[in-house]
Protein backbone atom coordinates (compact mmCIF):
# COMPACT_ATOMS: atom_id res chain seq x y z
CA UNK A 1 0.00 0.00 0.00
CA UNK A 2 1.26 3.25 -0.79
CA UNK A 3 2.42 5.84 1.74
CA UNK A 4 -0.86 8.22 1.57
CA UNK A 5 -0.67 11.49 3.96
CA UNK A 6 -4.34 11.94 4.11
CA UNK A 7 -5.39 8.40 4.97
CA UNK A 8 -2.91 8.71 7.76
CA UNK A 9 -4.33 11.76 9.35
CA UNK A 10 -8.06 10.80 8.75
CA UNK A 11 -6.77 7.38 11.22
CA UNK A 12 -5.17 9.75 13.59
CA UNK A 13 -8.60 11.57 13.85
CA UNK A 14 -10.61 8.89 14.38
CA UNK A 15 -8.90 7.21 16.63
CA UNK A 16 -8.19 10.37 18.84
CA UNK A 17 -11.80 11.34 18.60
CA UNK A 18 -12.41 7.43 19.92
CA UNK A 19 -10.19 7.97 22.63
CA UNK A 20 -11.97 11.32 23.65
CA UNK A 21 -15.29 10.08 23.88
CA UNK A 22 -14.05 6.64 25.88
CA UNK A 23 -12.10 9.19 28.64
CA UNK A 24 -15.20 11.27 28.89
CA UNK A 25 -17.71 8.50 29.21
CA UNK A 26 -15.01 6.52 31.49
CA UNK A 27 -14.48 9.47 33.63
CA UNK A 28 -16.91 13.37 33.14
CA UNK A 29 -19.56 12.24 32.39
CA UNK A 30 -22.54 12.46 34.88
CA UNK A 31 -24.37 9.57 36.17
CA UNK A 32 -28.24 10.23 35.84
CA UNK A 33 -29.98 8.21 38.29
CA UNK A 34 -33.08 8.36 40.62
CA UNK A 35 -32.67 8.06 44.69
CA UNK A 36 -34.83 6.72 47.38
CA UNK A 37 -33.77 8.91 50.56
CA UNK A 38 -34.03 7.80 54.35
CA UNK A 39 -32.41 11.30 56.30
CA UNK A 40 -34.45 10.02 59.64
CA UNK A 41 -33.08 7.10 62.02
CA UNK A 42 -35.98 4.29 61.14
CA UNK A 43 -36.07 1.62 58.53
CA UNK A 44 -38.75 1.59 55.57
CA UNK A 45 -39.68 -0.64 53.45
CA UNK A 46 -40.75 0.26 50.09
CA UNK A 47 -42.05 -0.90 46.77
CA UNK A 48 -42.02 0.94 43.44
CA UNK A 49 -44.22 -0.18 40.39
CA UNK A 50 -45.48 -3.44 42.42
CA UNK A 51 -42.21 -4.61 41.56
CA UNK A 52 -39.96 -6.49 44.19
CA UNK A 53 -39.73 -5.06 47.99
CA UNK A 54 -37.14 -2.73 48.65
CA UNK A 55 -35.19 -1.77 52.27
CA UNK A 56 -33.85 1.50 53.51
CA UNK A 57 -32.06 2.12 56.57
CA UNK A 58 -31.74 5.13 58.31
CA UNK A 59 -28.81 7.72 56.77
CA UNK A 60 -29.18 5.82 53.91
CA UNK A 61 -29.30 6.53 50.18
CA UNK A 62 -30.74 3.83 47.73
CA UNK A 63 -30.66 4.22 43.74
CA UNK A 64 -34.16 2.97 42.14
CA UNK A 65 -35.09 2.21 38.65
CA UNK A 66 -38.22 4.32 37.70
CA UNK A 67 -39.91 4.93 34.59
CA UNK A 68 -40.81 8.17 32.76
CA UNK A 69 -43.94 9.10 33.10
CA UNK A 70 -46.35 7.65 35.94
CA UNK A 71 -44.78 5.79 38.53
CA UNK A 72 -46.25 4.31 42.11
CA UNK A 73 -44.99 3.24 45.29
CA UNK A 74 -46.02 1.56 48.74
CA UNK A 75 -44.18 2.58 51.72
CA UNK A 76 -44.50 0.91 55.05
CA UNK A 77 -42.75 1.14 58.10
CA UNK A 78 -40.28 -1.34 60.19
CA UNK A 79 -43.27 -3.14 61.28
CA UNK A 80 -44.59 -3.76 57.47
CA UNK A 81 -47.46 -1.74 58.18
CA UNK A 82 -48.26 0.46 54.79
CA UNK A 83 -47.69 4.12 55.67
CA UNK A 84 -48.29 5.11 52.42
CA UNK A 85 -49.61 4.14 48.75
CA UNK A 86 -49.00 7.42 46.25
CA UNK A 87 -48.18 7.93 42.80
CA UNK A 88 -45.50 10.80 41.45
CA UNK A 89 -44.70 11.37 37.95
CA UNK A 90 -41.41 11.12 36.38
CA UNK A 91 -40.09 14.02 33.88
CA UNK A 92 -36.41 14.41 34.26
CA UNK A 93 -33.10 12.20 34.30
CA UNK A 94 -32.56 12.44 37.96
CA UNK A 95 -35.12 12.27 40.70
CA UNK A 96 -35.44 11.93 44.90
CA UNK A 97 -37.88 10.00 46.62
CA UNK A 98 -38.50 11.68 49.75
CA UNK A 99 -39.62 8.54 51.81
CA UNK A 100 -40.07 10.12 55.03
CA UNK A 101 -40.86 13.66 54.03
CA UNK A 102 -38.25 15.26 55.49
CA UNK A 103 -37.33 18.82 54.85
CA UNK A 104 -34.73 19.09 51.93
CA UNK A 105 -33.54 22.30 50.41
CA UNK A 106 -32.94 22.93 46.90
CA UNK A 107 -29.93 25.60 46.67
CA UNK A 108 -28.69 27.21 42.93
CA UNK A 109 -24.79 27.48 43.56
CA UNK A 110 -23.56 30.51 41.11
CA UNK A 111 -20.27 30.22 38.70
CA UNK A 112 -19.15 32.73 36.07
CA UNK A 113 -16.26 35.23 35.82
CA UNK A 114 -15.86 38.45 38.50
CA UNK A 115 -18.73 36.67 40.44
CA UNK A 116 -19.32 38.46 43.73
CA UNK A 117 -20.77 35.82 45.86
CA UNK A 118 -21.93 37.61 48.99
CA UNK A 119 -23.92 40.71 47.28
CA UNK A 120 -25.54 37.76 45.20
CA UNK A 121 -26.54 35.93 48.24
CA UNK A 122 -27.71 39.25 49.40
CA UNK A 123 -29.98 40.12 46.31
CA UNK A 124 -31.50 36.48 46.02
CA UNK A 125 -34.91 35.19 48.71
CA UNK A 126 -34.18 34.91 52.34
CA UNK A 127 -34.79 31.48 54.10
CA UNK A 128 -35.99 30.92 57.30
CA UNK A 129 -34.93 27.57 58.87
CA UNK A 130 -35.43 26.68 62.66
CA UNK A 131 -35.69 31.01 63.32
CA UNK A 132 -33.00 31.62 61.51
CA UNK A 133 -32.48 33.85 58.03
CA UNK A 134 -30.36 32.44 55.35
CA UNK A 135 -29.35 34.23 52.08
CA UNK A 136 -29.42 32.53 48.77
CA UNK A 137 -32.78 31.58 48.09
CA UNK A 138 -32.65 27.62 49.02
CA UNK A 139 -35.89 26.56 48.63
CA UNK A 140 -37.63 23.93 50.97
CA UNK A 141 -39.07 20.60 49.50
CA UNK A 142 -41.05 17.64 51.87
CA UNK A 143 -42.96 16.38 48.99
CA UNK A 144 -42.80 12.86 47.78
CA UNK A 145 -40.64 13.09 44.77
CA UNK A 146 -38.53 16.16 43.06
CA UNK A 147 -36.45 16.10 40.00
CA UNK A 148 -36.00 19.60 40.19
CA UNK A 149 -32.25 19.80 40.84
CA UNK A 150 -29.16 18.91 38.95
CA UNK A 151 -27.13 17.46 41.86
CA UNK A 152 -28.18 15.00 44.13
CA UNK A 153 -28.14 14.47 47.76
CA UNK A 154 -25.11 11.68 47.13
CA UNK A 155 -22.86 14.63 44.68
CA UNK A 156 -20.74 17.39 45.44
CA UNK A 157 -21.18 20.46 43.52
CA UNK A 158 -18.23 20.67 40.26
CA UNK A 159 -14.92 21.86 41.53
CA UNK A 160 -14.03 22.77 37.69
CA UNK A 161 -15.88 25.13 36.07
CA UNK A 162 -15.89 24.72 31.85
CA UNK A 163 -17.26 28.20 30.95
CA UNK A 164 -16.23 31.11 32.97
CA UNK A 165 -17.28 33.73 31.07
CA UNK A 166 -20.66 33.57 31.66
CA UNK A 167 -22.41 33.41 35.15
CA UNK A 168 -24.74 30.42 35.48
CA UNK A 169 -25.56 27.93 37.68
CA UNK A 170 -25.84 24.67 38.93
CA UNK A 171 -28.80 23.12 42.15
CA UNK A 172 -28.41 20.37 44.49
CA UNK A 173 -30.63 19.13 46.46
CA UNK A 174 -29.57 18.76 50.52
CA UNK A 175 -30.92 17.15 53.48
CA UNK A 176 -31.43 19.69 56.22
CA UNK A 177 -28.38 18.93 58.22
CA UNK A 178 -26.23 18.66 55.01
CA UNK A 179 -27.51 22.43 53.63
CA UNK A 180 -26.80 23.77 57.33
CA UNK A 181 -23.52 22.63 57.53
CA UNK A 182 -23.17 23.72 53.70
CA UNK A 183 -24.16 27.05 54.15
CA UNK A 184 -21.40 27.65 57.07
CA UNK A 185 -18.69 26.06 55.35
CA UNK A 186 -18.72 27.67 52.18
CA UNK A 187 -20.95 31.41 53.04
CA UNK A 188 -18.56 33.62 55.46
CA UNK A 189 -20.84 36.41 56.99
Amino acid sequence: MKNNPSLKGLLIAVVAFIVAFGIYFLFLAKKNFYVVDNPTPNTFYYKINNGSEGTIAGGQTVPVDLNKGKNSIKVFDQNKKLLFDSAFEVNKIRGLINIAHQDYYINDQYYGYNLKKDSLLLALDKTVIDGKVYYGGARRFNKLFTDDFYYNVDEDYDKLIKNIQQVESRSKIFRKQDYLNYYKEYYKF
